[in-house]
Formats: C-alpha cells, structure tokens, sequence
C-alpha cells in the first residue's frame, strides 16, 4: 500500500462530527483531537463561553468549528438540538457523534434516589441513543457514520459509590453492540471507548487526593495513569475510514488496568 493511501485512511479532512460534553474533559480533548485530524466539529455543551474558548483554540489552529450551547438532560429538545448541530456548520454533512457527555454524581447506594438515578441514566444511556438517532438518516443516505461512546472502568468492575453510574456504563457497551447490529450494514459503525483515570472534571475527586491518585496508577501495567493525549490515536482511529470493519467493539484505553 502507497503511503499516500495509508494516510488518507486516517484522514478526517472534509469530515464533519458532534461532540457532546465539548466544553470540557474528554469531549473537550476528543474534538481538538478530531479538529487536528482536519475535520470540522460541532461542539455541544451546557456552558456557552467554555465552548467558545474551545472553538477559539481549534479557530487558532486553521481548523473550523461550531458551538451548539444545549442541555441534552433535556430529552425533549434533542431533535431540536440536532437540527441545530446539522445547521451549524452550512454545507457539511455529520459524518459522526461522539457521546462524551456524561455525570457521575458518586452516591452509595444507599442514598441514591429515583431524581437521581434518572438523572444519571438519562445523561449517559438515553441521551448517547436518542441524540444519535437523529443524525442516523442522513449518515444511511450517503453510506457512512462513525458514533463513538464513552464507557468507563465502571462497564466491567464495580467501585464503591458508583452503583448508578456503574450501571449506565454497562448500558453503554451493550448499547454500543446494539447501535452496530441496527446500523452497521448501512457502513455506520459504532464502538466505544473505555478510559482509565484520566484527568478531567469528572474525575477531579480521585486527582486531588494524592493517595487515591497513586492507587489507581498503581493498578495499571504501565504504572502512571492516563494523559488526555493518549486518547489521540484511537479517536482518530476510530473516526476514519481505517476502523471500517470495526463495529460493536469497547475498547478500554487505560494502561492495562482491566488487563490485570
């Protein structure tokens, strides 16, 4: 294979994606990562002007970039939503969502009530569904879609805390499989990433306690815990035609600590 041709499968030049959650922590990283690749981004988030530094960053850097300042908890207005991220950026078509959007609000269980248990499933089960159905006609007509979902340690071990988010990242992977036997024959794939402890706001609680930091570094093979940038390539990866025979999978990126 040409080199020339080797590249172009993990080019993202010409290529349009949402990114929920864009205002901050893995969705904030994910779109500057797909905006590097060449692709133009919708970012979609609660908080205005953190997105609009976002799109500053990705403006300075030659790449194109849309805000859609939205409450995806808000399930009826996802169509709406959509219909915005679809209008943000004239002339492209969505080639892919990414649903970094997420919550977890670290109750026991014991304490968790039906507001908040909603809540959580809503924001990381439903909404990853709902809001990516609405872009799935378009990304059929033209034979291409990529949707990529963010599952956690919590999809396959259970930490103290976490009973409700546990749960809705379980879905996740089941929902990754199901979104890929539904939409896949149409070349939209759909596979989930599955991060380690990574430094973000959602995970601001295990970062600031330097015992808790080094325990979960410690449960890795590697030996240190994740950097936003190691999430560079599989988003990529994930993003280009190169993952086309890639569908339904969750991929854990998190120094081997499930491996263990």
């Amino acid at each position: 294979m040409h080199t020339e041709t080797l590249l172009d499968q993990f080019s993202l030049i010409g290529r349009s994606y949402v990114v929920t959650g864009a205002s901050s922590g893995l969705g904030r990283s994910m779109a500057l990562f797909l905006a590097q690749a060449g692709a133009s981004v919708v970012l979609v988030a609660r908080r205005q002007a953190e997105l609009e530094q976002v799109a500053e960053q990705i403006a300075a850097s030659g790449h194109t970039a849309a805000i859609v300042a939205a409450d995806l908890s808000e399930r009826e207005n996802l169509s709406e939503i959509a219909s915005q991220c679809k209008a943000a950026i004239s002339g492209s078509a969505i080639d892919g969502v990414i649903n970094a959007a997420g919550v977890n609000l670290r109750e026991p269980a014991d304490k968790i009530s039906l507001e908040s248990w909603d809540f959580t499933l809503n924001l990381n089960l439903s909404v990853p569904f709902f809001f990516t159905r609405e872009f799935i006609p378009e990304m059929r007509e033209r034979k291409y879609g990529r949707v990529i979902n963010i599952a956690s340690l919590q999809s396959s071990r259970a930490f103290a805390n976490g009973l409700a988010y546990g749960a809705s990242k379980g879905g996740v992977c089941q929902l990754t499989r199901a979104m890929a036997e539904s939409w896949s024959r149409d070349n939209i794939t759909c596979n989930a990433i599955a991060p380690g402890f990574f430094p973000t706001e959602l995970t601001g609680p295990v970062f600031s306690n330097p015992e808790t930091r080094d325990w979960a570094a410690n449960q890795t093979m590697i030996g240190r815990n994740g950097e936003l940038d190691d999430l560079f390539g599989i988003t990529v990866f994930f993003a280009s035609p190169a993952s086309n025979y890639i569908t339904g999978q969750t991929l854990h990126i998190d120094g081997g600590f499930t491996a263990k």
